[in-house]
């Protein structure tokens, strides 16, 4: 059994307007996000860095892809252990903390799943959000914490 996995991106910048990185405020933050087979993201820098808020930051993925991958985890661990989820939806937030140096870093992402059964025990389906952030692999790659504050919703017989 192969138990190392590869992946691929591309990112190509789009923000050059015709005088490329001639001044801070002369180039767009615009990029494009591919990967083979995939629709494209539109990226980004967040507002604040003089980006485009229409597009997808890299702050926002990184939630995203917290977010994503816990509700993965959760689903399969759900499913192991005899809880039927009929709905899921996270609003999650992240806090950065930019550095005198003009550099920064995360220091927590709070993920806030609401969680749906319809059969299974609700006490279980709570305790398996920690068994949920143990086996997600972004989670497990990050050096803040990622905390979870989820709610269980019973779907009535």
């Amino acid at each position: 059994m192969n138990l190392e996995h590869h992946y691929a991106t591309n990112i190509k910048w789009a923000g050059n307007r015709g005088t490329g990185t001639s001044g801070y405020k002369a180039y767009g933050r615009e990029t494009v996000i591919t990967a083979a087979g995939k629709q494209p993201i539109d990226g980004s820098s967040d507002r604040v860095f003089h980006g485009n808020a229409e597009r997808w930051n890299p702050e926002e993925l990184l939630l995203a892809a917290l977010a994503e991958c816990h509700l993965l985890s959760y689903l399969h661990v759900a499913a192991s252990h005899g809880v039927v989820v009929t709905d899921y939806s996270d609003a999650a937030t992240g806090t950065m903390v930019q550095t005198a140096d003009g550099g920064g870093h995360f220091t927590s992402v709070t993920l806030r799943p609401r969680v749906t059964i319809a059969s299974g025990d609700a006490a279980l389906a709570l305790t398996l959000h920690h068994e949920a952030s143990t086996k997600c692999f972004i989670a497990a790659s990050v050096n803040f914490p990622v905390l979870h504050e989820p709610e269980i919703v019973v779907v009535p017989a």
